[in-house]
């Protein structure tokens, strides 16, 4: 994250958790909280999610989101969507209203249509700065700066190597929780390329009986290691969620040099952040308050 990034990502986080607490404190369920938070950090352009998301290799926005209940399980997911403003919404319509759990491209957003969204033209979701990075990465790509093996960019300049995939977890007073991720996935992908975040057990899972949680990074190590059910299954054994958090990420640099951040919440309020990227723009909100951040010291 550029140090002239920071003010936004706090405000964009500041107006997510207000945007979700705001409905906890009404009564809302925990996915309603979810949901609202998310949809808000899509429509901030700050966020590599929604508009303002990293473009395609051939300069598109491809969208990705998971929404999951904890009470249940149910879950709803979409992916590889170019005409959705907001991919958490249509996550929350399969979720609602589908026996399925994914539709991805043209099915998802024709699902979507069918139960009452709208559709937009691609162009509306890109901003001037994403083809600026485009191009700026392209060159570095030329020029032999750029490895996407395992941990995504290579390159000093962090206003081209950032990721900006956004989440949320919360917990509501009938003691449920939830989770939802949504992202443009990274910068200069393949076109269909789909990363963590809207994988279930991947980038983003839920359940009363463990924890909620939701990661950010390069997709690709994430995956391969199914990590936020990795995490979520360490609070059901008996870690706390710090514990768990931090020994994600652990195991995630240790095993493939992955780097990243996770949120998990448990059931009883207990939480976890962590990651091994100098900043991860974060932020809290109880009834004592709201904290916010871009690094995580405890």
């Amino acid at each position: 994250m550029p140090d002239d990034a920071i003010a936004a990502h706090e405000v964009g986080i500041a107006n997510a958790l207000a945007a979700g607490y705001a409905l906890l404190e009404r009564g809302a369920s925990a996915v309603d909280a979810v949901e609202a938070a998310v949809a808000v950090m899509e429509d901030d352009e700050t966020f590599d999610a929604g508009r303002g998301s990293f473009l395609t290799r051939d300069g598109r926005v491809q969208l990705d989101a998971l929404l999951m209940n904890g009470a249940n399980l149910r879950t709803g997911g979409v992916a590889c969507v170019e005409r959705l403003k907001n991919p958490i919404h249509a996550a929350r319509l399969v979720l609602d209203h589908s026996p399925h759990v994914y539709f991805v491209g043209t099915g998802a957003e024709r699902f979507a249509m069918q139960h009452g969204m709208g559709l937009i033209d691609n162009t509306e979701l890109i901003v001037p700065r994403e083809r600026e990075r485009l191009m700026a990465f392209q060159k570095a790509e030329l020029e032999g700066a750029v490895d996407t093996t395992f941990s995504g960019p290579l390159l000093d300049d962090p206003t081209i190597a950032s990721h900006d995939t956004v989440g949320a977890v919360a917990l509501d007073q009938h003691g449920h929780i939830a989770a939802g991720t949504s992202t443009g996935g990274t910068l200069s992908k393949a076109p269909g390329r789909v990363g963590d975040s809207s994988l279930i057990g991947c980038g983003c899972y839920a359940d009363d009986e463990s924890a909620a949680v939701s990661l950010t990074g390069w997709g690709e190590p994430i995956m391969k290691l199914v990590l936020g059910k990795w995490a979520v299954d360490r609070v059901a054994a008996g870690a706390s969620p710090e514990e768990a958090a931090q020994a994600a990420i652990d195991y995630l640099y240790a095993r493939l040099g992955g780097h990243g951040g996770i949120i998990l919440l448990a059931r009883d309020g207990r939480f976890g952040l962590a990651h091994n990227t100098p900043r991860m723009a974060w932020g809290l909100r109880t009834a004592e308050g709201a904290r916010i951040g871009v690094t995580w010291n405890g």
